[in-house]
């Protein structure tokens, strides 16, 4: 594996705390350098993290670097997915696309916006649902923002089946799902129902913006 306390960015190498050869000790402030600067190239050097956001941060280095006694504090249980939920412009997908940097030693999850999805479910049908809903490692973008999808003059909800098919795979094999929404819970009941929403709980960790979180957009 290497040490996990080290990660190196073309000539700059930065540390996320301490490695012992068996005991991995993460610091946190350290990881928010890191986090920055990975951002700043991920994004542009317009990329900044704000005070605000150091808390769902914080939740999320905990969750991703597994540390047991964080987790249990804060009520997440890492064998689930994360859900992060927040207001139009918060920053919820770019911290999923940066946060799962400081563990690069693990499975890689990809980010489809679920609009995307709906999109292929339109030109090519089922498959499109049975594609991701089987295999993979997934965070879908935006769920809940998507169009209904329609193939072959029958509409279908694609993200609402999708995430029945993601809780089976979840049970059968372990394999996480992320997502991220603008959508509160009552919401997302609305738009996939109670039965998706049953699962989801099941499925994912909440972690929540303020709502009165700024537009980082503007």
């Amino acid at each position: 594996m290497g040490n996990p306390s080290k990660i190196v960015e073309g000539s700059i190498e930065f540390s996320l705390g301490n490695f012992d050869g068996k005991l991995m000790v993460y610091d946190f402030p350290k990881i928010l350098v890191y986090l920055e600067a990975k951002g700043k190239m991920l994004f542009g050097n317009h990329f900044k993290i704000y005070p605000e956001d150091e808390k769902i941060l914080f939740l999320l280095s905990n969750y991703f670097i597994k540390d047991e006694k964080n987790c249990k504090k804060y009520n997440i249980d890492p064998n689930k997915g994360i859900l992060i939920s927040g207001p139009v412009g918060c920053g919820k997908t770019s911290l999923m696309r940066l946060v799962k940097n400081i563990v690069p030693h693990l499975r890689q999850y990809e980010v489809i916006p679920a609009r995307n999805i709906v999109f292929g479910f339109n030109h090519i049908g089922f498959k499109t649902i049975e594609d991701y809903g089987n295999e993979g490692y997934f965070c879908f973008d935006d769920l809940g923002a998507e169009p209904t999808g329609r193939y072959f003059g029958k509409d279908c909800n694609v993200m609402g089946e999708l995430l029945i098919s993601r809780h089976e795979y979840f049970l059968q094999s372990k394999i996480k799902t992320h997502a991220t929404t603008n959508l509160i819970a009552e919401e997302m009941e609305g738009r996939y129902g109670s039965r998706v929403r049953s699962r989801m709980r099941q499925m994912f960790n909440l972690v929540c913006f303020d709502k009165k979180t700024r537009d980082k957009r503007n």
